[in-house]
């Protein structure tokens, strides 16, 4: 008997190509309930999964069926506005109600369902971040990282079958039975010259003798050049593989957020919303970036995640001071030469008096010419104040590298993050 065990990962009844192939074809709508389900989410659960739902109205099947065929005259009755099978809404006023299509339930009139399904975390996230990248993203020749590349590195006498160079082995087999077949064969040819040279002589004065060790001389080396072999193990060349340094697109994202008291707990969870999708983007997609995370009122304190997502220390505000940290740490481990630099600042745009010049002079004389890209965003309903201000002259300055943005309340987070980090046709590869 004949037993067949299903192994494949996917649950009963289910297929992973057929779910990928029915994502593909509703990626609008699912994109429409996934922004919508991202906008609602709290901090603690921004990547779990999703239940979302789209119209039955669009997940018909196509068919086919048979036309009439040939030609054919008709006279129809006259009608402008109806087709057969279309559905005439009942007249309002009379408890028609919402007609097909309108989805939701309803006592009145009627409705189409919803065809509800639910996303896997990476499912989720895959429609989150999808056609975003980090811009000006650019290769770096790193000697401290292990990325490298296998190439060919000649050819050696030694390795795997898989690797033998063919060719090259032929090559080699072609020149060795040449050599040594030369001598052979030179013998071989004064040897059947002498032969011929006896036969043509007269049979009294031929020596028999003679002839027989001319014949079994020929013979000898007919079968010492029959033994050569075609090819040996000393003609087997093998393509040798050598590890090769590799530029790396290593990056380090900053990570910069106000905490001062002008930052109301509102506006710190939207800060800190930011900068968990901008977390869970990098994470998802990026290997080899590095994150450094900046706290700062009066004073500015590189610290880790836990701490700058939950820590309720507050102060004054002083921006200068994260960005002379953040200038201090890229000077002492993130050379630019060597690292794609990106910062990401959130910020209500309140600042100490007069420090909006300093932090404007900081970003374009010391911080914008090292940086890739800088990402500012102030969280306010209200009017932009002296850093907004300042910011401008950074950004007319460094139009490609230094994007601002304004968030006033939490459903602008999800739709200034894709406008900071969406694809950039024209960006390096």
């Amino acid at each position: 008997m004949t037993y067949f065990i299903d192994r494949r990962p996917n649950a009963k009844h289910k297929s992973a190509v057929n779910r990928q192939r029915f994502l593909e074809r509703y990626r609008k709508h699912i994109k429409r309930s996934v922004e919508e389900a991202v906008n609602r989410r709290s901090i603690t659960d921004m990547e779990r999964g999703e239940k979302i739902s789209i119209p039955t109205k669009d997940i018909s099947e196509p068919v086919f069926q048979h036309g009439p065929g040939g030609a054919r005259n008709i006279v129809s009755p006259g009608n402008k506005e109806f087709l057969e099978g279309d559905k005439i809404r009942r007249p309002s006023g009379q408890g028609g109600g919402g007609g097909a299509g309108e989805g939701g339930a309803s006592n009145q009139g009627e409705g189409s369902d919803e065809f509800a399904f639910t996303l896997s975390r990476e499912e989720f996230l895959e429609f989150v971040f999808d056609g975003l990248e980090l811009p000006h993203l650019q290769r770096k020749p790193l000697k401290s990282l292990e990325e490298i590349k296998m190439v060919r590195a000649g050819l050696a006498r030694d390795g795997v079958p898989s690797r033998i160079s063919i060719t090259r082995s032929m090559r080699e087999a072609y020149a060795r039975r040449i050599a040594m077949r030369a001598p052979i064969k030179r013998a071989l040819k004064e040897a059947q010259e002498a032969l011929a040279a006896e036969e043509r002589k007269d049979p009294v004065l031929r020596n028999p003798a003679r002839v027989g060790e001319l014949k079994a001389e020929i013979e000898r080396l007919e079968k010492r050049i029959d033994a050569i072999p075609f090819i040996d193990t000393y003609d087997l060349r093998y393509h040798q593989l050598a590890a090769q340094p590799q530029p790396s697109s290593q990056a380090v994202m900053f990570c910069v957020m106000d905490v001062s008291g002008s930052m109301t707990q509102n506006h710190k969870d939207i800060a800190k919303r930011f900068f968990l999708l901008l977390y869970l983007f990098l994470e998802k997609h990026y290997e080899k970036v590095e994150l450094v995370f900046v706290r700062h009122h009066t004073a500015a304190r590189e610290v880790n995640e836990e701490e700058f997502f939950y820590s309720r220390e507050t102060g004054g505000t002083i921006v200068s001071s994260a960005l002379n940290l953040v200038n201090k740490i890229i000077e002492k481990r993130y050379p630019a030469g060597q690292w794609n630099l990106y910062v990401a600042q959130a910020s209500d745009g309140d600042n100490w008096d007069d420090d909006s010049n300093i932090c404007r002079d900081l970003l374009v004389k010391q911080l914008m010419p090292q940086l890739q890209y800088y990402a500012y965003v102030e969280i306010t309903p209200h009017d932009h104040q002296s850093l907004w201000h300042e910011y401008e002259a950074v950004a007319a300055q460094f139009p490609e590298r230094f994007a601002m943005r304004q968030i006033v309340d939490a459903g602008d987070i999800y739709p200034v993050f894709r406008e900071l980090f969406k694809r950039r046709m024209s960006q390096e590869r």
